[in-house]
């Protein structure tokens, strides 16, 4: 919420440590904003987020374990008040479709310049809808070829839960350690293993984990 400054509570989610130390400085050197806090880990920054209720939350796409696309759905339900502003390297309309039909409320390049992100978040605050002009012609380009059916289109067709062990499996692990991390039988983790390689038609761990660095879920 804001502070009782009447400033604008910012948290900030990457998993990387200087990335997000860089990030609080730009934003702490803007008038009416201020970091509430920060976190490398979508599942941990979800489990802040609902006790510190900031206004606005920038968002990395491309972490370990739960990806920021698909942290967006959880984060609304907790705090539906709070501004989503994307922040990534990639600039595909992939990405920019994901986020905005998962709820983010702006898509802002990580290449863009500081002055930018001061525009985005005052936009997104306002409750106007920001696009950096540097992702907009991949949707345009996106736009013309899109209905193709390839395994981005594909991958779209997949559940919240569906995702989340498709990562996991992507990185490598078996059923079982898919079962434990996310509280589920391991033949439900089986399951999912079968009905995500008829989906995505990937049939071992390394296409999937092709496909999931593809489409910005795990880096390569």
């Amino acid at each position: 919420m804001t502070d009782q400054r009447g400033e604008t509570a910012v948290f900030l989610v990457d998993d990387h440590s200087m990335t997000r130390a860089g990030m609080r400085t730009l934003v702490d050197d803007l008038d009416g904003f201020t970091v509430v806090g920060d976190a490398g880990d979508a599942r941990e920054a979800i489990e802040r987020i609902d006790k510190v209720a900031p206004d606005l939350v920038l968002l990395d796409i491309t972490m370990p374990g739960l990806s920021g696309i698909d942290a967006i759905d959880r984060i609304r339900d907790l705090q539906p008040r709070t501004r989503i502003l994307m922040l990534s390297h990639h600039e595909g309309e992939s990405f920019v479709e994901q986020s905005l039909k998962h709820g983010a409320d702006g898509y802002l390049s990580k290449d863009s310049e500081p002055d930018e992100l001061a525009l985005a978040m005052r936009a997104v605050m306002r409750g106007q809808a920001y696009i950096s002009p540097k992702v907009t012609r991949g949707l345009v380009d996106g736009g013309r070829r899109s209905g193709d059916g390839g395994p981005a289109s594909r991958l779209h067709s997949l559940t919240p839960r569906e995702r989340e062990v498709f990562q996991l499996l992507a990185l490598g692990l078996a059923n079982k350690e898919v079962a434990r991390k996310l509280d589920m039988s391991v033949g439900t983790a089986k399951k999912h293993r079968e009905n995500l390689q008829r989906k995505l038609d990937c049939h071992s761990a390394a296409e999937l984990a092709r496909l999931a660095i593809r489409e910005g879920l795990l880096e390569g």
